[in-house]
This record gives structure tokens, C-alpha cells and sequence, in this order.
């Protein structure tokens, strides 16, 4: 599927799969991209698809009879499990990856050392009419990843980078809403943590001339400067009115005070995203999380603390680092516990200001609905002095 004169698309659709790295939801399924760039001189392959796979790549290389080159722009398996396959069956071809990368494939896909070349940050290596050049962009979200520019069609393979977990039948993004969406989500579980890195590689590549992105999962982008403004603001200190709200209620008397608080903010001004932990997609969760302002984290007590979906997603935003400026918990309790300093404990990395919390002892009365409404006068405050 030509993408550009010498550069086509051979990768391989994912329609099933609904789990990645046996956490993420997939929705949407996805795709493992691959792409070969044929020059007057040489040829070469850049990155390869899940093993699982492997057949769907092989489909489109009946007319390769040579293959001098495998790029490989980061060593995780969706992109590099095909590897061995690929050069069993092409003898002369020699894999390109970061130093980093190289020790990667030697340790996860017995590799043979010999097999594979080094190559440098801003190296170049001619094909004829196509000239590769490799920028090295450590912690997209592993330190060995980098991307390959080919400078005579303005075209970047970015791999993970303005990726999306998405399956379509075409080539190019054309339902824009629907892959910023999945842009979004794969940003928000795999790439948030890393934002600081990211923000500076995308200030890097605002000094190349680029046409065509082309990631490893996702359509092709035809228009880079959207994508790359969506990534501009993912990773940007801006923040939206927003509180979002993961919550888990037993019996009911959480369920009661997140629809207080979700009622008080809503009055105010303030955008509300409440997550019910028991139904909730994960990955919709860190979507929420990009740049919403505030989170407030609810939960009945469990054995003295926290209920396990509520640690569980906690966890995971301890995790992803998200840019949060203030932070509350509250929920309810029968006789006691210590909720508060757990569900803190699971945040430790989050550098917000916490807000009061609300501990509610049975089912909330009126002066409790009162201090949860002071709650969310706090918060809406907070977010006006913060100019959010």
C-alpha cells in the first residue's frame, strides 16, 4: 500500500485483540505497523509487527528478493517480535537500532551480535534516492526508542510516538475525532508519565520539515500538524476546569456523597468526570486524567481501608504521573480505619495540594452534605485563583 514513491505500508490489522500488555483495554482492537522503503540502491524495512503476525507481514514480501536493512525503532515485542523471522529468511539483512536498543533485542530475541549495527543520534545512512537519518528520542516511554527520518520525501517513522490502539481498513486518519480519541487514550495509559521527554522531543522535531508521520500503531498522518499539536497540549501545563472523580460504592453512602459533590461542582462551573470503578474502562479513566485540574478519590472502607478498585486506580495514577494541581479523598465508614493515609500513601508521586478530605461515619446527613459542598467551593476557588 504506497504511501509515498518507494514507501509502502506492510503491517498487519488487529481487529480482535481487546488487551495489551495484559492490562490495557482495546477497544477499538489495533494495528502493528511496518513499512518498506525501497531506494534506487538498497531497501529496508522500518520496525516489524507482533509475532502473532508475522504471516500478515511475509503477505507482502512475495516481490522482495532483498532486504539490506531492518530498522528497528523500539526493541517492545508488538514492534520487534517478528524480527527473527524476518531474518531468517533475509540472510544478508542487517538490523539498525540505538545502542541501547541493540543490548534490547540481544536480551529479549537472542539477537546475534553480528547481526545488528549501531547507529548514532542524527546518523544517515544512504539507500539511493532515500536517505535515512536516525533522531534519537530515549523515553517515549523506553530508553532505547528513536525515530527514522527519510529527508528526500519529508517523511518520519515516529513508532510509538503520535501512535493510536485503533483498527481501520484505511491507510490515512480520516475520521479525525475518532483518532484523536485513540491518540489520546494511547498517550494517557503509556506516554504521560514520560511527558517532560516528550515535550522536549516534540520541540526537536519542530525543526524538521515533515509531510507524512507514520507511527507503528494507528493510521498514518497526512496532517502533522494536528497530531502534533494535540501532543503540544497533552504534555503542556495547561489544565481544564475539570474534577475527575474515581469512586466505589458498597452500599450506597459513597454513591450518595460523589452525587453531592458531582451536583455542588456542576453549580459552580466546574466540568465533572465520575468514574465508577466497578464498570469502569481504564483506559477512559487516564484519558480523564491528562488535564483535568483536580481529582477526588472516593471509597467506602474494606477491612479497614480502602476498597481494592479504588487502590487499584489510585495506583495507576500514581503511576502515570498526570498533571493534577489539588487532590481530595472521602467516602464513608462503619466503625473506622485508615483509608486516607493508604489512598495518600498509592499518590506519593503526584505533586498536588490536597484539599481537605470528607470521612463520612454511615450513610451522610445534612451537615455532611454541607462540608462537601465547602469541598467543592474549595475546589471551584482553587481552580479560579489557578486561572483554570
Amino acid at each position: 500500500r504506497k504511501i509515498k514513491e518507494g514507501i509502502f505500508f506492510a503491517g498487519a490489522i488487529d481487529w480482535d485483540r481487546r488487551l495489551f500488555d495484559a492490562l490495557i483495554p482495546l477497544p477499538d482492537g489495533t494495528s502493528y505497523n511496518s513499512f518498506l522503503v525501497t531506494g534506487s540502491e538498497k531497501t529496508a524495512l522500518i520496525d516489524t509487527v507482533d509475532p502473532s503476525m508475522a504471516s500478515k507481514l511475509f503477505a507482502y514480501f512475495e516481490d522482495v528478493k532483498r532486504l539490506d536493512y531492518v530498522v528497528v525503532n523500539h526493541a517492545e515485542q508488538d514492534h520487534s517480535g517478528a524480527l527473527p523471522a524476518v531474518l531468517e529468511r533475509y540472510k544478508e539483512a542487517k538490523v539498525l537500532a540505538s545502542p541501547k536498543c541493540k543490548g534490547m533485542l540481544v536480551d529479549h530475541l537472542h539477537i546475534p551480535v553480528d547481526r545488528i549495527c549501531e547507529v548514532g543520534d542524527n546518523e544517515t545512512i544512504p539507500l539511493g534516492g532515500k536517505t535515512l537519518e536516525f533522531l534519537h528520542l530515549p523515553w517515549v516511554h523506553w530508553p532505547e526508542t528513536m525515530a527514522t527520518y527519510i529527508r528526500e520525501d519529508k517523511t518520519i517513522f515516529t513508532c510509538d510516538l503520535f501512535g493510536s490502539h485503533i483498527a481501520v481498513s484505511g491507510l490515512y486518519e480520516n475520521d479525525h475525532a475518532r483518532v484523536c480519541e485513540a491518540a489520546k487514550r494511547y498517550y494517557a495509559e503509556v506516554m504521560m508519565p514520560f511527558r517532560s521527554t516528550i515535550k522536549k522531543h516534540l520541540e526537536r522535531l519542530g525543526n524538521y520539515e515533515i509531510e507524512v508521520i507514520c507511527p507503528s500503531h494507528g493510521p498514518v498522518h497526512t496532517d502533522p500538524s494536528r497530531i502534533m499539536g494535540f501532543h503540544r497540549d497533552w504534555v503542556s501545563e495547561k489544565l481544564a476546569n475539570t474534577v475527575v472523580i474515581p469512586y466505589v460504592s458498597m452500599h450506597g453512602s459513597t454513591e450518595i456523597m460523589v452525587d453531592r459533590l458531582t451536583e455542588a461542582l456542576s453549580s459552580r462551573g466546574v466540568n465533572v468526570e465520575r468514574f465508577n470503578l466497578t464498570v469502569t474502562d481504564a483506559g477512559k479513566l487516564a484519558m480523564a486524567l491528562v488535564d483535568a485540574a483536580t481529582m477526588v478519590v472516593a471509597s467506602p472502607m474494606v477491612l479497614m481501608g480502602a476498597h481494592p478498585k479504588v487502590i487499584s486506580a489510585t495506583f495507576m495514577a500514581n503511576a502515570l504521573k498526570p498533571k493534577l494541581k489539588y487532590l481530595s479523598i472521602m467516602g464513608s465508614y462503619g466503625w473506622g480505619g485508615r483509608m486516607e493515609e493508604q489512598v495518600k500513601a498509592t499518590l506519593a508521586n503526584l505533586k498536588a495540594e490536597y484539599l481537605p478530605s470528607v470521612m463520612i461515619k454511615g450513610a451522610p446527613v445534612e451537615k455532611d452534605f454541607e462540608v462537601i459542598d465547602s469541598l467543592a467551593e474549595q475546589i471551584a476557588e482553587k481552580h479560579k485563583e489557578s486561572g483554570i
